[in-house]
């Protein structure tokens, strides 16, 4: 009981091992054995993109880059009195530029994903429990989806249903991991 006099749910016991050492994805993500499993990020939710400023940060960073370098070589030619580097330095000042707006436009399409597909992925990572006994990752009930699975293949199956599982980073287990056939409840 609470100590409001409510009743506490019931701690779901998992069904691969029987274990009720469990908690929801979420609160294992920062509990016990947190950092020496990595669960912070094989149970990851999305690419978390969410820095916010990197897009103002990186164009702070182009247009330096742009000033600095293309200004540079455009006030030398301006000193020196040779056109070469003047329309040089201008040419690689608006190169510069142009590649910072595209890496921005960039994080601000990444930032759009992942905003777009949270509530997607919320469907399934939000009733998901992790087994600190097996390792394991299910749904009470088997709603929205069931069976037990790997960190990996329930990063995998979150990240799919998010729609942004093509952002899963080389390296990441996840990647390859294969969610079993008839994870997915059809309705």
């Amino acid at each position: 009981m609470t100590t409001d006099g409510r009743p506490q749910p019931p701690t779901p016991t998992c069904p691969r091992c029987g274990g009720a050492e469990v908690r929801t994805v979420e609160q294992a993500r920062s509990g016990k054995s947190a950092l020496t499993k990595s669960l912070g990020t094989r149970l990851a939710k999305g690419p978390e993109k969410s820095g916010g400023g990197d897009g103002c940060i990186h164009f702070v960073e182009g247009l330096v880059l742009s000033l600095m370098f293309g200004g540079g070589l455009a006030y030398m030619g301006v000193e020196k009195d040779n056109q070469l580097y003047t329309v040089g330095g201008v040419v690689l000042g608006l190169l510069i530029f142009a590649a910072t707006l595209a890496v921005v436009r960039e994080d601000g399409r990444e930032k759009d994903a992942e905003t777009s597909g949270e509530t997607l992925a919320n469907e399934f990572w939000l009733p998901a429990h992790y087994c600190y006994g097996c390792e394991g990752v299910f749904c009470p009930g088997g709603t929205p989806w069931q069976g037990v699975l790997t960190p990996e293949q329930f990063k995998k199956l979150v990240w799919r249903q998010g729609c942004y599982d093509r952002q899963l980073q080389p390296g990441d287990k996840a990647k390859d991991a294969e969610v079993p056939p008839g994870t997915l409840i059809e309705g």
